[in-house]
């Protein structure tokens, strides 16, 4: 695989672009202590390929600036999903598609908890557990159904998975 082909760098773009209009569209549901992230789903293009964790840290990164939670969202949410998409690609790939779902509402909880209580002073855990319950439904149920279909044509899977 070519390291900077055309076809590798417009990929990676594209779905970056993606997750951050995903994200938009869904601000008032995607910032603050009820993180309802529709564009999350497409965290699971990680167990996939590789590419695509370059694409939801972009996409998040840029998502973060219009977040309400400042700068802080911009470094730590944004290494928040960098860690989890490491995670599924290394670890959850071995493990199935479930327990990857699974990375993003742990590391998301833990992060962006901790984020929401230095930013508010809110809580820890449930700033932890309303983060976790927006991944959980939008990654782990949504996203994993959604894929788990999506995995029956083989025409999107080659797209995906392709270099």
């Amino acid at each position: 695989m070519e390291l900077f082909s055309a076809r590798r760098l417009t990929r990676i773009g594209i779905v970056a672009a993606l997750y951050v209009v995903a994200t938009l569209l869904c601000a008032p549901l995607a910032y603050n202590a009820v993180q309802f992230r529709v564009s999350e789903m497409m965290m699971l293009l990680c167990y996939y390929h590789k590419d695509y964790i370059i694409s939801m840290t972009i996409g998040c990164f840029l998502a973060n600036i219009f977040s309400s939670l400042g700068m802080i969202d911009v470094v730590f949410g944004t290494s928040a999903t960098l860690i989890a998409a490491l995670l599924i690609w290394f670890v959850g790939r071995k493990a199935g598609l479930i327990v990857s779902s699974l990375f993003p509402v742990v590391v998301n909880a833990v992060i962006v908890g901790l984020e929401i209580k230095y930013v508010f002073g809110d809580p820890f855990w449930i700033n932890a557990l309303y983060v976790a319950l927006g991944e959980f439904v939008c990654v782990t149920i949504a996203g994993a159904l959604v894929f788990k279909m999506l995995e029956k044509n083989k025409g999107f899977i080659q797209l995906i998975t392709s270099n």
